[in-house]
């Protein structure tokens, strides 16, 4: 770029956060270094652990990591570190935005004609924007500006006026600034930045979605000259409006739960008490550190159990405890429309066992051999399991490529799924889920890719997510 005979004051910065973005960053990127006024694009990544960093860096984009997880900081980051007056920021999943979109974000700036600027475009209506967001800026703020989509994330604006924004944790950041905006007597104004696709929230997605923009707007709202016993009745009606919109959707759709085994369901390792109880902890041991590649240590671990009857695998499985509510949890699963099933890599006979114990409506996992009730120490590896064209991840084994093959099955999108796990092995899983809980993990990066974090033992802790 050749940004340093720029005027100063012309200058634009781009800022991107991103999360595991690979597929669409390098073209966002692109885009926004084509732009003749910009001089710096900035990714703030949030801790991806796909390709996304080397994506954006072969495109040009100078790559921070954020400080803390989710958009609002890392939307905070940029902001402190840029060096332009003029900022405007893109999400990092769309690929549909016209050429020209910084120019008509940042044009209003540049001719002073306005400090704050926000897009709107072409889409089905926003369920949120529509039941929430405008009925609530009406009533406690009637004098508040009638903006067409107050919830769009594509902006740009003054960093001397971002710096003096709170930045809102979840979905509150978009209406949290625009707020701001106003309360600092900004000029705003709203330009049309044509037909833009981006993802639908999956309808699971939208009471949280809802009631983080309605926490925000109550937030900002408490020197509100409307303050009585009727306007919270009537913000109430809109809250109900919204769950009821969601629930009568949700109890329509076909949805699948998928569970791990090992310390989900069970509250420990299936071949880790088998270690114990059959008395090989260090064959298993030297299999575990000795061989990274999931097919043979599949392979040589099952070695251990030849011999062992199936009365003796599923005595040690009932000696196991199980996570406390689980029989409630999935009656409750089922009562609301949802196929429920444990995706695991432990042995069929044991995920089986447990899915006629507890009424679960399917299981996928490694198939133990047996011979006259006799385990002989083969094993055969779903090929569910194993990479294909309808992959999403790049791994030869993964859950993920398990749970894709059901929803085809079952005819359930992928958004329509609740993954509940705590290994490195769920991870891909409770990404790419509608809804994907950490449960009682001790892996850092399956708490970063979770919708939901639960570090207690209990079932009933899911109660308030499906609720």
């Amino acid at each position: 770029m050749t940004g340093n005979n720029k005027n100063f004051s012309t200058r634009v910065t781009v800022i991107i956060p991103a999360l595991n973005e690979e597929k669409t960053i390098a073209q966002v990127v692109k885009l926004a270094r084509n732009s003749p006024q910009v001089t710096e694009v900035l990714v703030v990544d949030d801790k991806s652990m796909d390709n996304t960093i080397e994506q954006a860096r072969k495109e040009g984009a100078s790559v921070i990591t954020s400080t803390k997880l989710g958009k609002g900081a890392s939307m905070k980051d940029g902001i402190l570190i840029t060096k332009n007056e003029i900022i405007a920021f893109l999400d990092a999943d769309i690929i549909s935005y016209p050429e020209n979109v910084i120019e008509l974000l940042t044009a209003p700036l540049i001719n002073d004609e306005a400090d704050f600027v926000k897009s709107y475009f072409t889409r089905q209506a926003g369920r949120v924007t529509e039941l929430v967001a405008k009925p609530l800026l009406s009533i406690l703020h009637p004098a508040f500006p009638n903006f067409q989509q107050p919830l769009s994330g594509m902006i740009a604006g003054k960093k001397s006026l971002f710096k003096q924004c709170e930045f809102e944790e979840g979905y509150g950041v978009d209406i949290g600034i625009l707020m701001d905006m106003h309360k600092l007597g900004a000029r705003i104004t709203e330009v049309n930045i044509g037909n833009i696709e981006n993802r639908m929230q999956q309808l699971e997605q939208l009471g949280k979605m809802s009631r983080e923009v309605a926490r925000t707007i109550m937030k900002k709202s408490k020197t509100a000259e409307v303050q009585n016993l009727e306007t919270y009745e009537n913000i109430q009606v809109i809250r109900e409006q919204m769950e009821f919109a969601i629930r009568e959707n949700l109890m329509s759709l076909k949805k699948i739960a998928m569970f791990d085994m090992d310390n989900t369901i069970l509250r420990k390792s299936f071949i880790h008490t088998a270690a114990e109880e059959f008395g090989f902890k260090n064959e298993l041991r030297d299999i575990v550190t000795n061989n990274s590649n999931p097919f043979i240590r599949t392979k040589l671990i099952a070695r251990l159990l030849k011999g062992k009857t199936i009365g003796d695998l599923l005595a040690l499985t009932d000696s196991i405890d199980v996570t406390p509510h689980l029989q409630e949890v999935i009656k409750e699963l089922k009562q609301q429309g949802y196929i429920t099933g444990i995706i695991s890599d432990s042995y069929d006979c044991i995920t089986n066992h447990l899915k006629n114990k507890f009424g679960f409506d399917f299981s996928i996992s490694n198939e133990l051999e047996f011979s006259k009730s006799v385990a002989t120490g083969e094993v055969k590896i779903p090929s569910l399991f194993l990479l294909d064209d309808a992959s999403q991840c790049k791994h030869d084994y993964c859950k993920l490529n398990a749970l894709i093959s059901i929803c085809n099955k079952y005819g359930v999108d992928l958004k329509n799924t609740l993954v509940v796990g705590d290994g490195e092995n769920d991870i891909c899983s409770i990404r790419k889920a509608g809804i994907g809980v950490s449960f009682c993990s001790t892996h850092h990066f399956v708490d970063s890719v979770a919708d939901y974090i639960i570090k207690e033992p209990d079932f009933n802790l899911l109660l308030p997510i499906l609720n």
